[in-house]
């Protein structure tokens, strides 16, 4: 079987350069040419691929992780990609249980860099719950590699009977922020340009299968989850109003943004809805179910010990044509698109 190429080889003659899957230029080369040839029309563009085996539904995925510099506050590029994997599993209600780890290292990377990040993602899959049960290693001339770039799979099982993707999200919907906004980008891009703010800001890496499991477990039923990696929330809301065609109206004084955060992006010129989190999540979830939501995720995060400043940051309404909405502090309203590219890229 031969396929006509589905976009224009004369109009995109070499590849995009480095900005991540956050813009609007990757998801039209994912869409048009990769889903194109590999997509299926009976199953949905999530996190994680949800497949029925011997009875039983499991979720998996795949990742790459390219972050640069490999070390920055609050993480590395070991730990990123255990929680990043993890995460996937756990936007489709998986709860995650075993991963692969593919190592693509660069001729003369220093083994004590190696150790330490060997040891990191043992941490991080300790405290995420998770077995790494197989992987590979390859090495690349000097020059080639940048270091180190990491290749992660996961597998998880659903141990309920909801449908977690956006063809679940009704009008009425409320949606449900678990944090603030915008630490894990500002913290990477810190690192990288050695930009020195008064406070060190952390990334916000982290598993979030504590709060999507006790979601789960008290019966919320769920209707979507999403996390917010590359191109942030905005991206996100708008790649969830493509798969559903309803409007997402957002309360932009109900959106926490660390002061910190806030202070860097209007140094740097930078959106925090666009920039990158890496323990952040939305969740969609009916009315009635909202309340006990936002109490569930913030008693579970004093539990653990994080900041429980949970949110309901917006709603899904019914209205043509469907767009991401911001109504702003002022009282105005305002379209949130995608962006051409990523603020940030090679931030996971």
């Amino acid at each position: 079987m031969t396929f006509a190429c589905p976009i224009s080889l004369q109009q995109y003659p070499t590849i995009l350069m480095a900005h991540g899957g956050g813009g609007r230029l990757m998801h039209q080369l994912i869409e048009t040419m990769f889903l194109s040839v590999f997509g299926s029309p009976d199953r949905e563009i999530h996190d994680a691929a949800v497949l029925a085996i011997a009875g039983d539904r499991i979720a998996f995925t795949t990742d790459s992780y390219v972050v640069n510099p490999l070390f920055f506050p609050g993480g590395d590029i070991g730990s990123l990609a255990v929680n990043g994997t993890v995460n996937d599993l756990t936007m489709a209600g998986a709860r995650p249980l075993y991963l692969s780890l593919g190592l693509i290292l660069e001729e003369g990377l220093p083994m004590e860099t190696l150790w330490r990040l060997v040891r990191s993602i043992k941490a991080a899959a300790d405290h995420a719950q998770v077995q790494i049960v197989t992987g590979d290693t390859k090495v690349v001339d000097r020059g080639k590699g940048d270091g180190i770039f990491i290749n992660t799979s996961g597998v998880g099982i659903l141990e309920h009977s909801l449908k977690i993707a956006p063809s679940s999200i009704q009008p009425g919907d409320l949606i449900l922020l678990n944090g603030d906004l915008g630490r894990h980008g500002i913290a990477v891009m810190a690192a990288r340009e050695g930009l020195d703010f008064q406070t060190t800001i952390i990334s916000d890496s982290a598993p979030l299968t504590h709060l999507v499991g006790a979601l789960l477990q008290a019966g919320v039923k769920l209707h979507c989850l999403r996390d917010l990696t590359r191109g942030g929330l905005a991206s996100t809301l708008n790649e969830i109003m493509a798969a559903t065609r309803l409007t997402l109206a957002i309360e932009e004084a109900a959106i926490p943004v660390l002061e910190e955060v806030q202070g860097a992006c209007e140094l740097l010129g930078l959106d925090p809805l666009y920039i990158a989190n890496e323990g952040r999540f939305v969740a969609f979830v009916a009315p009635q179910d909202a309340d006990r939501a936002l109490d569930i995720l913030r008693s579970t995060q004093e539990a653990e010990g994080e900041a429980a400043i949970a949110s309901v940051i917006g709603e899904v309404v019914l209205s043509s044509p469907p767009a991401v909405i911001l109504n702003s502090k002022l009282g105005a309203a305002r379209f949130l698109d995608l962006l051409s590219g990523e603020q940030l890229p090679r931030i996971c």
